[in-house]
């Protein structure tokens, strides 16, 4: 099994969010012992935002790009590739004013590329990375699970189903920034979560 765990948080210590993730793939690890990790911390490896530059490079044609878009596709290429060999995709998500962060953003555009990742049918898209798990450990300082002031959940599942990743398991720690207590009730849920995802 080869797994493959991305770290979106900011932080690049202490984040509530890889903690959770940390959890599942020790989980994973427990059940496959000779699992095979990579973990891709997007805080120590920031990825470049889809600005005009990197449109640019990626509609060139490879023997038509200067060095320099040469170098910016291999960027994305990189994490697309690890995203082919993984088996298992952990994603440590902290929430940002209510939305995904920056930094996974930009993960996500960089590995969404047609006729690569997805292509189009006369019956519509087709994801082309069918048969991956994907864990989605979620931290959030308020609750916000089955509301409407939910937007990660509603988006990841599109975005990740768009690719063929429809085996999305979800774990939520949340009321983190709450107090003590609550704190502790949303990292107790994340338990009972990480249980579910694995019965």
């Amino acid at each position: 099994m080869n797994i493959l765990q991305i770290n979106a948080s900011a932080r690049r210590e202490g984040a509530n969010s890889t903690r959770i993730a940390d959890a599942v793939v020790e989980r994973l690890r427990s059940e496959n012992p000779t699992a095979r990790v990579q973990v891709r911390d997007l805080a120590s490896q920031p990825h470049p935002i889809l600005d005009e530059t990197g449109l640019v490079a990626l509609s060139t044609p490879p023997e038509q790009r200067t060095p320099e878009q040469a170098a910016r596709v291999v960027l994305d290429d990189t994490l697309i590739a690890e995203v082919q060999a993984a088996d298992v995709i952990v994603l440590g998500v902290p929430m940002y004013n209510f939305g995904v962060p920056a930094q996974l953003k930009n993960w996500i555009d960089a590995i969404a590329r047609v006729g690569v990742t997805f292509r189009y049918t006369e019956q519509g898209p087709v994801g082309l990375l069918a048969g991956r798990r994907v864990y989605v450990a979620l931290a959030r300082g308020g609750r916000y699970r089955d509301t409407p002031a939910d937007s990660q959940v509603p988006f990841l599942k599109t975005m990740l189903g768009f690719l063929g990743m429809t085996d999305v398991r979800f774990i939520y720690a949340e009321g983190l920034n709450m107090g003590p207590e609550s704190a502790e009730r949303g990292f107790a849920e994340a338990e009972a979560d990480l249980e579910a995802a694995f019965a």
